[in-house]
């Protein structure tokens, strides 16, 4: 499993740059790693569907939670994530609750949602009087800690259904990875329903990992071609060795230039 990466920019293609991406991975590696992407800018944030496609393109899901203590295990990364001095503030994170159905508004609604992941996870943290159906079919974890305190309290981590093509940051769900690599930029705890202090590494993932991922797969390759260069420079040298050495069939007389005169002979 990966550690844990913090990253500035989504890889999606379509997709603009984020202001803060990060990736959380556990040390143990069986729990399952997050990415908490939020934008800075209103208009780079991105709607259900195209939350839900750049979780998938990096071969994640929309977050879906299972129970009360992941949901708690999410509310402490977004702490983390949002602290005093990281210019982070307002803006609602899409999660992967659903609902496919046209405008009920009846009392059956709520059991109208479903994870986009196929989770069949019952668990529900809904605001008070959310969700309130009608044209509101997906879902949003609240995070606007600079608003004004409503009937169900400060508008934090509950949940409420809005419309799919409203503009959020979101929040994507992995499963653990197998390969954990050394973290280079610091360590944190948060407490997990279990373990006193569940250790949580988080690494930077700047250009360096990156090419690291594109110059591995070409080192065969590279050696080949190396190997070739090496064998074609060798011949050559050889072959011009060759040249500079005398025919031992080849005769060793040299006829002067200068005209001789035979004795005996004149002219």
């Amino acid at each position: 499993m990966k550690s844990a990466r913090v990253g500035l920019r989504c890889t999606w293609s379509s997709m603009q740059v984020c202001a803060h991406s990060q990736k959380v991975c556990f040390a143990d590696f069986k729990h399952p790693c997050y990415k908490m992407a939020y934008f800075h800018e209103l208009s780079s944030r991105v709607s259900f569907q195209e939350a839900r496609l750049a979780c998938e393109s990096e071969g994640g899901v929309l977050l879906s939670l299972e129970n009360e203590a992941e949901q708690k295990l999410i509310e402490s990364m977004l702490q983390n994530l949002t602290k005093p001095g990281t210019g982070i503030s307002d803006g609602d994170f899409w999660i992967g609750l659903w609902r496919n159905g046209e405008g009920q508004t009846s009392g059956a609604c709520p059991d109208l949602y479903q994870w986009s992941d196929g989770s069949s996870s019952q668990y529900r943290n809904w605001y008070t009087d959310e969700p309130s159906c009608g044209s509101e079919k997906c879902v949003v974890m609240y995070h606007q800690p600079t608003a004004n305190p409503g009937l169900g309290g400060p508008y934090l981590y509950q949940w409420n259904d809005d419309r799919c093509n409203m503009k959020h940051n979101y929040i994507c769900k992995y499963e653990p990875e197998i390969n954990p690599t050394a973290p280079i930029e610091k360590t944190y705890f948060t407490n997990q329903p279990g373990d006193t202090h569940q250790n949580v590494v988080v690494t930077e993932a700047g250009i360096i990992p990156n090419l690291i991922y594109v110059v591995i797969p070409t080192i065969p390759l590279l050696l080949l071609i190396l190997v070739a260069f090496g064998t074609c420079c060798f011949q050559m040298l050889h072959k011009s060795k060759g040249r500079t050495k005398t025919s031992p069939h080849q005769s060793t007389l040299w006829i002067s230039k200068s005209t001789r005169k035979e004795s005996g002979m004149e002219v």
